[in-house]
Parts: structure tokens; C-alpha cells; sequence
């Protein structure tokens, strides 16, 4: 019997323990949603947490987690743009010298360290806002690198190009909306290349008739996939599109967001689309609206209602939408948040929060909305239909990132440290 107790125990031992990877800026399935339970509501800088480790410099990119593993992009003080690695315990692990050059944009709004990475578990890549685009083994081994301007065109955006690539079977996806015209210099286009080795497989024009500050886009790609249609989409210039994964030829594309009869020359997109089975969710900027579509469009859906769910006048920005089961939560750029049913855009709530710049996107987890903003402090709200705010939390340093979830952890960058908060 003793045997057997002692077989079984350490036959537990062995087992694994599960727990939410973060592969990407918006988590596991790249919506911002986490299963993880036991989290912190409440910290400060002393309560509840684990540890904080100083950075070279600052950066806007999320932290990605993998096991034992948490990857960073980060600039440094001699302007060299780095990729970063941390165990868990909150040590440094490895850092790699990606490029130089930093630009700093927008007085405290960003720099080149902006893109987040994202891993597969056995391979991390890192974009920059400077274009170079590198993929690394998780010991920090360079497999390949190259500059995305020279192979598809210099770049031709106000405040640098953000947008991070999406990951997916081995190929890795980037959009680049900076512009159109001269196809020399700033061609608007979407690519896939494969992971491991950097090569193109497919590279496709993406053209609009937007004009002005319109043709930037600070926005991310996102998959869409709900086991039976499976797509990417592209989101900027005044459309969001829909791409087939094979070949990057387009699907479907809807406009109207920056309404023509009144149209605005500097409504440019950075808030990246949502989406969850049977709805895409398309934020617009500042007084634009939001669009809620379904996934099975074909041509131009602009004004075919049979693509249409609903569609709302208040739009987050900056963050990205977030949609819970069958509420849709939009914080908006001043820290607003507004609750809306999921099928019909009814709205349920709205009130205000922490008012401040708010740059990060909302994230779910244990039944709470974490809402972060500029000045460091982190708005937790119960998940319902009302807004119900369970504690405020204040870091004290500035903060663009999105927070990161893994293993009973929250990972939130600030511009000076990377902090762990863990319940004690």
C-alpha cells in the first residue's frame, strides 16, 4: 500500500502543470481573453508582488510568456533596439542586439520598440518600428533576420509603423499600411512569410482611396476562426479586409469607416479588430464608429446589410475591442467604458473610470476586466452588464503595454520595470 501511495504521489508530481501560455499581445487565441483563475484584484507596489526587474529603456510592446520564458522587445539608452528574455523567478536570462536606430515619436506616445513579440514556444521573432524583422530560438540563438523596407518598400508613416505580426501553422503574417503610390517607396501590402526561415510565401497590394494621415494604420492583423472559416484581416486606410491565408487574395473588404460625406483627413487607425465566433468587431478612431460584422462576406460589403450585425457611434480608439461571452466591453481612449450586448450592440452600461490616457487594451480573466492606463494605474472591473469597479491599482510609472496573464501571474510593463504580481 505504501507503494502504491508513494506511485501515485509522485505520478502527480509529475504531471504538468496546466496553465495559460501568452504567446501573443492578446493572449492564447489572440483575443484578449485568459482562463486562469486565483489572479490578484488588488496590488500596489509592495502588495502582491512577486518581483520587478529594471529595463534598458522604455517601450510600448506587451510581454509574451512561454513556460519559463518572458519575452520582450525594449529600446536601450545608445538608441539599440533589443530583444529581451526573463525567467520566471525574474531574472535576466538573455538579451540579443536586434538593431539601432530608436526614433522616438510623439513627445512620451512611443518609440521603435512599439510591435510586440510573439513566440511559438521553441522560436520568438521581433519586429521594430524601423522594419527589421528577426526570428530567434527561445536561448536567444539568431535563426534569420532581415529589413522588411528593403524587401517591400521604406516606409512612409507619421509615427511609426506599430503593428505586430500574427503567427499562425508556421507562417507568420504582417501588414503594412503606411501609405500608397510609389510602389518604391511606400506600397501598402500584406505578406506571409514562412517562420523558421524568413522567406516569402505570398505578398499581395492592399489598396484604398484613403488620403492624408488615412493611409497609416497602427492597427495589428488578426485571424479570424471559428472552425469552419478561417481568415486573415487587415485593418487601416479607411477598410478592414479580409485575406485568404493560401494566397493573401482578398475576400471580402467594408469601408464607410471614415464616412465620406463627412470625411475626416486624419482618422487614422491603431485599435485592431476583434472577433469571436460568428462577429468581427471593427473599431474605427476617435469620432468614428464601430462595425460589427459577420464572417462569411464576399466583394465589397460596404453597404450590403446582409454582412451587417450593428453598428455604434462610440468607438474605443486606441484600445482594442474586447468581447466576453456575449458582452462587448470598449474602453475608451479617456478611460470610459461602455457595455454592450454582443448580437444586437445594445448598450447596457457606460461610466467612467480611471481618466487618463488609456493605450493598453482590455484584457478578461477570473471573471474581470483589467483596464490599464497611461499614468500606471490598472482599473479592475467585475464582467457583467454594469460597470463595477473592484479596485484601482497604481504602479507610480508611465505605461502603454498590454497586460500579460500566465501561470497565476500578471506580467505588466511599465516604461522603467517589468512587474510580476502574483496573489500572496
Amino acid at each position: 500500500m505504501l507503494r502504491i501511495v508513494l506511485a501515485m504521489f509522485v505520478a502527480v508530481m509529475a504531471c504538468p502543470v496546466f496553465a495559460d501560455q501568452w504567446p501573443n499581445w492578446r493572449g492564447p487565441a489572440n483575443d484578449g481573453l485568459c482562463s486562469e483563475s486565483n489572479l490578484p484584484v488588488e496590488w500596489n507596489k509592495t502588495k502582491n508582488m512577486a518581483w520587478k526587474i529594471a529595463l534598458p529603456g522604455p517601450g510600448g510592446a506587451t510581454p509574451v510568456v512561454w513556460d519559463d520564458r518572458i519575452f520582450l522587445t525594449s529600446t536601450d539608452p545608445d538608441g539599440q533596439l533589443l530583444l529581451l528574455a526573463y525567467t520566471r523567478e525574474g531574472s535576466e536570462a538573455w538579451r540579443q542586439i536586434v538593431s539601432h536606430g530608436n526614433k522616438n515619436v510623439r513627445g512620451d506616445e512611443g518609440n521603435s520598440a512599439s510591435p510586440s513579440p510573439v513566440t511559438d514556444g521553441q522560436h520568438v521573432w521581433a519586429f521594430f518600428a524601423n522594419g527589421i524583422l528577426g526570428c530567434y530560438t527561445v536561448d536567444g540563438i539568431e535563426v534569420w533576420k532581415f529589413d522588411v523596407q528593403d524587401r517591400y518598400g521604406k516606409f512612409d508613416i507619421q509615427f511609426g509603423l506599430t503593428s505586430t505580426p500574427v503567427f499562425d501553422q508556421g507562417i507568420l503574417y504582417q501588414q503594412l499600411i503606411h501609405g500608397d503610390g510609389d510602389a518604391n517607396t511606400r506600397e501598402a501590402c500584406v505578406f506571409a512569410i514562412n517562420a523558421l526561415t524568413g522567406r516569402e510565401v505570398w505578398k499581395v497590394n492592399r489598396p484604398s482611396d484613403a488620403i492624408a494621415e488615412n493611409e497609416h494604420s497602427y492597427a495589428s492583423p488578426i485571424i479570424y476562426n471559428d472552425g469552419q472559416q478561417k481568415f486573415l484581416l487587415s485593418h487601416g486606410a479607411d477598410f478592414v479586409v479580409a485575406h485568404d491565408l493560401t494566397d493573401g487574395h482578398e475576400l471580402w473588404r467594408c469601408g464607410d469607416l471614415n464616412k465620406k460625406s463627412n470625411y475626416d483627413r486624419t482618422l487614422r487607425f491603431v485599435a485592431s479588430p476583434a472577433v469571436a465566433k460568428g462577429i468581427i468587431l471593427v473599431p474605427s478612431a476617435k469620432k468614428g464608429p464601430i462595425v460589427a460584422l459577420k464572417p462569411n462576406g464576399h466583394g465589397d460589403i460596404t453597404t450590403n446589410p446582409e454582412f451587417h450585425l450593428w453598428a455604434s457611434a462610440r468607438t474605443p480608439d486606441v484600445p482594442s475591442p474586447l468581447i466576453v461571452g456575449d458582452l462587448v466591453y470598449l474602453c475608451m481612449e479617456n478611460g470610459d467604458l461602455a457595455i454592450l450586448r454582443k448580437n444586437t450592440g445594445e448598450q447596457l452600461d457606460y461610466q467612467r473610470t480611471n481618466r487618463q490616457r488609456h493605450r493598453s487594451s482590455p484584457v478578461y480573466a477570473d471573471g474581470r476586466i483589467y483596464l490599464t492606463a497611461r499614468d500606471g494605474r490598472t482599473t479592475v472591473v467585475k464582467a457583467g452588464e454594469k460597470v463595477e469597479i473592484l479596485a484601482e491599482n497604481d504602479l507610480e510609472e508611465d505605461i502603454s503595454a498590454s497586460a500579460a496573464f500566465s501561470n497565476g501571474v500578471i506580467y505588466l510593463r511599465t516604461f522603467n520595470h517589468l512587474w510580476a504580481i502574483q496573489k500572496k
